[in-house]
C-alpha cells in the first residue's frame, strides 16, 4: 500500500510512522509548513525532529508549504469570527481545508491512503465507511475532525486510534523514538509560542468596554474589547465575589455580560441550533420527521451528553436532557450516534 503519513514532531505522528513500519509499510512523510509569520523557531525544531524520524527509518520526507492556504482559510476565518463576536474553531478548519484539503490535492492524491497521527477511528459498515471514536475518550479528536466528507474519511487511516495515550508513549519509548517524551502541543497548532490574546490584539487592537452583571445591571469593571473573551468563559477576568462567567456579549456596544457561578438561568441552556450541518457519511435519518435519538458534544470534552435532535428546514436543532454551560455561536455541535461510537457530522452553533 502506497501510504503518505503527514508527521508534525510529536510523538503521536512519530508512533504512526513506527506502526505502520511494523506491519511492512514504508510510507513517504509529509510536513505541513505553517507558521504565525514571527515565531518560526517551533516549525524549524519540527523539522528537525521530522528528518530524523525519517533517517531512523529510511524514509523519504518533505516539507509542504501551506502558510499562504492557512492565513487565507483558518487565520483569515478565526480572526473574522472573532470579530463578529463569534466563539471560532480553526482546528476543525485546519483539518477540514490544510490537512485534508490542500494537502490531498497538491500530494495526497498520489497516495493510496493518508495516516495521521489523530485520536480517532475508521468503522466500515454495509460498504460505507463511517468516522468513529478512539479508545481513549480524554484523547479522541473526532470533534476536530466533524467537517471532513466521506472521501476525504475513505483516504484516512488512523494507526493510533484504537490505543490509550499511554500505550503510545510507552511504544515510544521502547521504539527509542525521540519524541517519546516531548511534551504534547496545546491550543492554536500555528501559534507557537505566541499567546493568543497577543496574537489577536495584533489584528483587533483594543477597546475598553463595560463588564455588566447580567442580572443586576450593574458595571463590575472594564475590558479591553470583547474579541478577548468567550461564552463560558471564567478565568481572566479579574472581578471578585465571583466566580463570574460570561454569558454574553454585545458586539455593538462592546459590552461584556456576566453571571456568578450559581444562576443557571444565565448561563445555562438546553437548545443549541446549528446551522449548515455536514453530514459527514450519510444523513442517517433522511429527512426525519419528529426527534431523533443522540449524543452530542459542543466543546472539546471526553463526556458526552444525550439528546434528541430535530429538523427545521435548514436549520437542525439539539434539545439536550440535561442543560448545556456555555453555548457559544459560531462553535460546532458534534452529533454521535446513541453509543457515542459513530460521528455523524457537525454544525457551526447559531
Amino acid at each position: 500500500m502506497n501510504v503518505a503519513v503527514l508527521i508534525s514532531g510529536g510523538v503521536d505522528s512519530s508512533v504512526v510512522v513506527h506502526l505502520l513500519k511494523e506491519q511492512g509499510i514504508d510510507p513517504h512523510l509529509f510536513y505541513l509548513k505553517i507558521s504565525n509569520g514571527e515565531d518560526d523557531c517551533s516549525w524549524q525544531d519540527d523539522i528537525v525532529i521530522c528528518k530524523m524520524i525519517a533517517r531512523k527509518y529510511g524514509l523519504p520526507f518533505e516539507m509542504l508549504d501551506l502558510n499562504e492556504e492557512y492565513w487565507d482559510n483558518v487565520v483569515a476565518y478565526m480572526i473574522e469570527n472573532v470579530r463578529r463576536g463569534l466563539t471560532p474553531n480553526p482546528d476543525m478548519m485546519c483539518n477540514k481545508f490544510i490537512k485534508f484539503g490542500y494537502f490531498e490535492q497538491l500530494r495526497g492524491k498520489d497516495f493510496d491512503k493518508t495516516a495521521t497521527g489523530h485520536y480517532a477511528t475508521i468503522t466500515e459498515r454495509d460498504g460505507k465507511v463511517y468516522l468513529s471514536t478512539a479508545k481513549d475518550p480524554v484523547k479522541d479528536q473526532t470533534d476536530f475532525l466533524a467537517q471532513i466528507s466521506t472521501l476525504q474519511v475513505r483516504k484516512l487511516m488512523f494507526p493510533i486510534g484504537h490505543l490509550m495515550k499511554t500505550e503510545v508513549r510507552q511504544i515510544a519509548e521502547k521504539a527509542d523514538l525521540i519524541t517519546a517524551k516531548r511534551k504534547d502541543s496545546q491550543g492554536i497548532c500555528f501559534l507557537g509560542k505566541v499567546n493568543y490574546n497577543e496574537f489577536i490584539e495584533r489584528y483587533l487592537g483594543r477597546k475598553e468596554g463595560k463588564i455588566i452583571d447580567l442580572e443586576t445591571g450593574k458595571v463590575l469593571g472594564k475590558h479591553n474589547g470583547f474579541w478577548f473573551h468567550t461564552i463560558g468563559q471564567r478565568k481572566g477576568l479579574g472581578l471578585s465575589g465571583g466566580p463570574w462567567f460570561v454569558v454574553k456579549k454585545d458586539v455593538n456596544e462592546n459590552i461584556i455580560y456576566v453571571a456568578r457561578g450559581y444562576d443557571p438561568e444565565a448561563q445555562y441552556g438546553t437548545t443549541i441550533n446549528l446551522k449548515a450541518f455536514n453530514f459527514i457519511t450519510e444523513d442517517p435519518w433522511g429527512g426525519f420527521e419528529g426527534g431523533k435519538d443522540i449524543t452530542f458534544k459542543i466543546r472539546h470534552t471526553p463526556e458526552f451528553a444525550k439528546g434528541k435532535i430535530y429538523k427545521d428546514g435548514n436549520i437542525y436543532r439539539i434539545e439536550s436532557e440535561v442543560k448545556q454551560q456555555g453555548i457559544a455561536a459560531g462553535q460546532f455541535g458534534c452529533v454521535y450516534d446513541e453509543n457515542s461510537h459513530i460521528c455523524w457530522g457537525s454544525g457551526e452553533i447559531i
